[in-house]
């Protein structure tokens, strides 16, 4: 017997839902950028955002680094909403900052504030690297200055985690300008006798590496992290020599002592824990074979 129109039209639509690609959920999956194996968003997040097939390490957003680090619900939010600044009226600048605050739910490139780490008030920024490749700007370089300032103020120890492609050029000089400020906010800290940690997370570079986040007490890193001024290909177009292996990353640094500590993201909040907890008390001595545990995997 034939079908009738009904029936052959319920059957072709059947066909053609089983003919369909399957739909995979947006953000079920990632690819790790260096295995480039395919990993279930899941397991990402519960390894600390690490892929668990090489362990390399996902840029995460501020917030959830804030989550990572300090204690649960405890973070208070500084300076948020500061005038975007355009300087030099450059063209499509402004529209172009105003649609990224609307897409990342982020007001510019850092957040600043203060929170708690064990129970200890600190003062901490976090940039970040999905925000105009975390440039410092003005707004930037004043949101940081006014976070040390407070810290000093308030005296309270002070934990900046960098990520930057460095000065943001659409702003000028202006942008240049907020190195010498944060560094000369950094040196009242310092006078005032307080703790600053920076720490490096992937790439750290330009003006921001050349400014705060080489002033720290103590400056530690993640993992692989590429860290320098200059990008390797200017130095070696510069220089007309070939640099050593895995030159400007963390590991390097480390060994020519431009930092103190590389340490794993599942150890991080209990390194900084233990720093603050030892600002102004002579327990470094005391306890130095847990800051010098090993932390690379």
């Amino acid at each position: 017997m034939p079908f009738t129109a009904k029936e052959t039209k319920r059957n072709e639509k059947a066909k053609d839902i089983m003919n369909q690609q399957p739909q995979v959920p947006e953000g079920l999956f990632q690819k790790c950028s260096k295995c480039n194996e395919i990993i279930y968003t899941e397991d990402i997040i519960a390894n600390y955002h690490i892929c668990p097939n090489c362990n390399n390490y996902f840029r995460v957003s501020p917030r959830t680094r804030l989550s990572m680090v300090l204690d649960e619900g405890s973070f208070q939010e500084w300076d948020k909403d500061l005038p975007i600044s355009d300087p030099l009226n450059f063209p499509g600048y402004r529209t172009k900052v105003e649609r990224l605050r609307a897409a990342s739910n982020l007001d510019e490139a850092v957040i600043t504030g203060e929170g708690k780490l064990n129970g200890i008030s600190v003062a901490i920024g976090v940039m970040a690297s999905d925000f105009l490749m975390g440039s410092m700007g003005e707004v930037v370089g004043e949101k940081l200055t006014r976070l040390i300032e407070n810290a000093t103020k308030r005296r309270l120890p002070l934990i900046v985690f960098c990520c930057s492609g460095g000065a943001r050029m659409q702003e000028g000089i202006i942008s240049l300008m907020q190195m010498a400020k944060t560094a000369g906010a950094l040196k009242r800290h310092d006078e005032a006798g307080l703790l600053y940690i920076s720490v490096l997370t992937d790439p750290t570079t330009g003006g921001v590496m050349a400014s705060f986040a080489m002033l720290g007490d103590v400056i530690l890193a993640e993992p692989g992290v590429l860290a320098g001024f200059a990008g390797p290909r200017v130095i070696e177009q510069t220089i007309g020599q070939k640099l050593p292996e895995g030159f400007q990353r963390s590991e390097f640094l480390l060994e020519h002592g431009f930092i103190d500590k590389i340490v794993k993201r599942s150890r991080m909040r209990a390194v900084l824990s233990f720093l603050v907890a030892s600002c102004g008390e002579k327990k470094l001595e005391e306890n130095e074979a847990l800051f010098n545990e090993e932390d690379v995997d």
